[in-house]
């Protein structure tokens, strides 16, 4: 009888795996582009940068070439003027000078973040001070744009009245080099494209949050949620951001068109680190439970079937071992076939096998997202709270090289 269940199980809990996949799968495919507008608003767009990001003079050109129809200020914000990418941004200035105003480029310091703020928040407030545009957009360093873009983002937020940002989803496009690398990429797109995708078709094409690697914003919706100084104290700012507009009765909107993310050389002991790094994101930042069980009931399931054939090879149940086996197996294949949908790169025979270091890892790294009262992010080191928020009353503070 006890063979029987746990056969029986091991099926039902495949069928629920292939499920998610059908769905994830549906749910990545490009959805059509909003109308062109006749007249585009100006744009500012704010890119904070910290340390020197894989491919960055790509990035760079990419962030000054652009089609966009409207007028564009992009303020390059760093904390300090030691920072190794400054002379980058300079010569991508030098080689794209301002034509009538449609590409004025700044570089601007910001300091180091006072107590209870990080320092990308502090480099979006002070770019924010400088900023003429109508909108406001943002864009993380190591995100690598195309030339319709931005086009596509403002186009994304003017058609709906009721938005009050819109953002680009993201994929790793780069072949990876290490472990580490691959890793990274299985886990963003095999895992949190999809279930972005997927949560976000669900809700009509809106989030209650902010993935703001790339991101636009009303002037309006900013001063509405109190300004960005009201996101001060938390850890994911982006995230919260989203979550305060739809508090707002705004809208978050996610792009149909996504953007490259670049990432060469990652060891795979950074790789653990920003592992639970993104844990700890995803408990403070995402509200309500619709994205954490998308990402979290395949995970879980994977792991349930493969204590279930363990146990029952165990017992010499091999029919009832060899069902629940299933599951561990098609797992890491899935999400290598995601990665692959959503336009990651090719992964080498060696490489396939990160998917299985991100499962292997995934209760390791959950239980260290809670104890941990550390977070290393782009040069800071942030004290939190339990909640996995900034403990008030410490600065963040460079860390030692």
């Amino acid at each position: 009888m006890v063979p029987a269940i746990i056969t029986a199980a091991g099926m039902v809990l495949l069928f629920v795996v292939l499920a998610y996949y059908r769905t994830w799968l549906k749910a990545i495919v490009p959805q059509p582009l909003k109308q062109s507008l006749d007249d585009y608003p100006s744009v500012t767009v704010i890119r904070p940068i910290r340390g020197l990001d894989a491919g960055v003079e790509g990035n760079l050109e990419v962030a000054l070439n652009h089609n966009y129809p409207g007028e564009v200020e992009t303020f390059f914000v760093f904390d300090n003027g030691d920072e190794p990418a400054i002379p980058k941004v300079q010569e991508a200035m030098l080689n794209h000078p301002d034509v009538a105003g449609q590409r004025c480029s700044r570089i601007l310091f910001c300091g180091e973040p006072p107590a209870g703020r990080t320092g990308k928040l502090n480099a979006m407030l002070r770019g924010l001070e400088e900023a003429t545009g109508k909108l406001i957009a943002f864009c993380d360093s190591d995100v690598r744009t195309d030339k319709d873009s931005l086009t596509h983002l403002v186009d994304t937020l003017v058609d709906n009245p009721e938005s009050g940002s819109a953002f680009a989803p993201v994929a790793v496009t780069s072949a990876p080099q290490t472990m580490g690398d691959a890793a990274y990429a299985l886990l963003l797109n095999g895992l949190y494209g999809p279930v972005t995708a997927a949560v976000a078709k669900g809700n009509g094409g809106e989030l209650p949050f902010i993935m703001g690697q790339f991101m636009v914003l009303r002037r309006s919706a900013i001063e509405r949620i109190g300004g960005l100084e009201s996101i001060d104290g938390q850890l994911v700012d982006d995230m919260y951001i989203g979550a305060r507009m739809q508090q707002a009765g705004l809208h978050n909107i996610v792009s149909p068109r996504s953007v490259s993310i670049l990432q060469e050389g990652l060891p795979s002991k950074e790789f653990w680190a920003l592992y639970t790094r993104w844990i700890m994101f995803s408990r403070t930042g995402l509200p309500g439970w619709g994205f954490r069980i998308h990402a979290a009931v395949p995970v879980a399931l994977y792991w349930v079937s493969l204590v279930l054939a363990a146990a029952a090879a165990s017992q010499g149940w091999w029919v009832a071992a060899m069902a629940n086996a299933v599951v561990p197996a098609v797992v890491p294949w899935i999400y290598a076939d995601l990665h692959r949908a959503i336009g990651g790169a090719r992964l080498g025979p060696v490489n396939r096998w990160a998917s299985l270091f991100v499962l292997l890892l995934a209760p390791v790294v959950f239980s260290a997202s809670y104890l941990s009262r550390k977070v290393h992010w782009r040069g800071h080191v942030y004290a939190l709270n339990g909640q996995a928020r900034l403990e008030q009353g410490k600065a963040a503070t460079v860390e030692s090289a």
